[in-house]
């Protein structure tokens, strides 16, 4: 996952920064995570169940990949995407201790998350989508990597302030995702509204 560094102004996109460092993974891993992020939510919202093929965009740690691979199962594949090799090493681990065959890591690029074409049931985004360098590229890749019926679920931090997540200035209008996404091919399908401190934007190809 990246860091950003503050914008200059309260719609303009938050500028890329340093790479979030792998020795603070714990700082996206408190306690009460499962909590506010509801991930059995999010995962029903995208109908990810078991045998599907999903991406974990930003995978850090692996916190939501193992979810998504207790969810999809011995017959389903997680690719937990990052552009830090760290990162991956450490889901590698985490995916090892819980037991999970299901994991593969993709070392992706700022444009490109490398993902197989036609192949995913979905791909999450989840407290990435501020940090990314290109986001319109990025989503016309993932979009290329998306089955007929495909689902893109983003979920990132509301900018009113409240809860966990980073500083104000370092969080993206969700129109501006949907404006984003529409320059890359994908039409919003709903916003789910469940989530008290993020939202969250469904998208599907056009």
């Amino acid at each position: 996952m990246l860091a950003c560094a503050a914008s200059s102004g309260a719609q303009e996109r938050p500028r890329h920064g340093k790479l979030f460092a792998p020795v603070d993974l714990g700082l996206l891993e408190g306690p009460d995570r499962d909590l506010w992020q509801m991930p059995d939510r999010i995962m029903d919202a995208l109908a990810i169940a078991e045998g599907s093929v999903v991406a974990d965009i930003g995978a850090g740690g692996g916190w939501f990949t193992i979810r998504l691979g207790r969810r999809v199962g011995s017959n389903g594949t997680v690719y937990a995407e990052d552009i830090q090799r760290q990162m991956l090493e450490a889901t590698s681990r985490r995916a090892a201790r819980e037991g999970l065959t299901n994991v593969r890591t993709v070392l992706g690029t700022s444009e490109d998350p490398r993902l197989p074409k036609g192949a995913l049931d979905a791909v999450l985004i989840v407290d990435t989508y501020h940090e990314l360098e290109n986001p319109v590229a990025m989503l016309r890749n993932i979009a290329a990597s998306l089955k007929a019926q495909g689902r893109v679920g983003v979920v990132d931090f509301k900018r009113d302030g409240l809860g966990p997540g980073p500083a104000l200035e370092e969080r993206v209008d969700p129109e501006l995702v949907i404006r984003d996404a529409a320059e890359a091919g994908l039409a919003l399908l709903r916003r789910e509204t469940f989530l008290t401190y993020q939202f969250m934007l469904v998208f599907g190809r056009r």
